[in-house]
């Protein structure tokens, strides 16, 4: 994108984003999570994710055309070939078989999602090495140096986040919240925009995974006691929670993708605004529409 001119903010902020989708789309270790937690359906949660991750992809899409527009960026001159997408198509197959064994592993019960980016890791690598032969032993090493890096940076955050959540659980704010909350008013409509509020306040100092551990066992009898589906909650804390990767101080994506483009944070944080604001909407009409949510748990369970 930069070398086609694309600015490095706008680059970075659409990057750290488009991570936020891993956890929204199925198979999603949040939606594990919140199953786990709350005694809910997961193969529903999975499949209640597939309609608001596309309205998400959809949105960010919109957006993205609309700024490289008016900003004059343009794509590659020519006309479409279905010659050259099926050479292209071709080209991919090896990097296209690795999607089908996470899934394919993952809901044919042959290993966790934890094991399953173990799994991909080592495809990767046979690919790297045997079929695309763009992965020698430097490279490998360069690769290995950069994700230690990352990765390291990362583990320091999440170990502070997780530290910070447990306090928070020892002194039991998430539940004295939650009862405050449920006592401000008697309308749905208007609990619901709370708990929204309070979720993505919350996804800026504790990272999504002990987020949702705490919080949603606490949240979701509020949520119930109003005529919430605890699937259609489930989407809503995920949603949050993804939105919470993208904003500072503890956005993970930001990090990343701080490191993966050797930019100063402020920047990325800078990038991500429009596109937080557009999560945000589509975040609002998943809360307010259930059947987004529900049309195909309902559908198929």
């Amino acid at each position: 994108m930069l070398e086609k001119g694309y600015s490095k903010r706008f680059t970075l902020g659409l990057l750290a984003t488009a991570g936020c989708m891993g956890v929204i789309l199925p198979p999603s270790i949040p939606m594990v999570l919140y199953g786990v937690a709350t005694g809910s359906s997961i193969s529903g949660m999975f499949m209640a994710g597939f309609i608001p991750g596309i309205m998400v992809a959809l949105g960010l899409s919109i957006y993205v055309i609309y700024y490289s527009n008016k900003m004059g960026w343009k794509s590659e001159k020519g006309t479409f070939s279905w010659k050259e997408g099926g050479r292209a198509i071709w080209d991919a197959k090896w990097a296209f078989i690795n999607p089908i064994i996470i899934l394919g592993g993952i809901y044919g019960g042959f290993f966790t999602p934890t094991e399953a980016a173990g799994v991909a890791a080592v495809y990767a690598f046979i690919c790297g090495v045997f079929f695309y032969r763009e992965l020698n032993f430097k490279r490998l090493w360069e690769s290995i140096g950069k994700a230690a890096l990352t990765t390291g940076t990362v583990l320091i955050i999440l170990g502070a986040a997780t530290a910070f959540a447990r306090i928070l659980t020892i002194e039991q704010i998430p539940t004295m919240l939650a009862n405050w909350i449920s006592g401000l008013t008697d309308s749905r409509l208007l609990i619901l925009l709370y708990i929204n509020i309070f979720m993505l306040i919350v996804g800026l100092v504790i990272d999504p995974t002990p987020a949702m551990l705490i919080l949603s066992p606490i949240l979701l009898p509020v949520a119930t006691s109003f005529g919430v589906h605890p699937i259609h909650f489930g989407i809503i804390m995920v949603i949050n929670l993804s939105i919470g990767k993208i904003t500072p101080p503890i956005g993970i994506n930001l990090f990343v993708a701080s490191r993966v483009g050797n930019e100063k944070l402020e920047v990325v944080s800078r990038g991500v605004l429009p596109f937080v604001a557009v999560m945000i909407a589509i975040l609002l009409i998943v809360t307010y529409v259930p059947a987004i949510s529900m049309f195909l748990p309902t559908l198929l369970l």
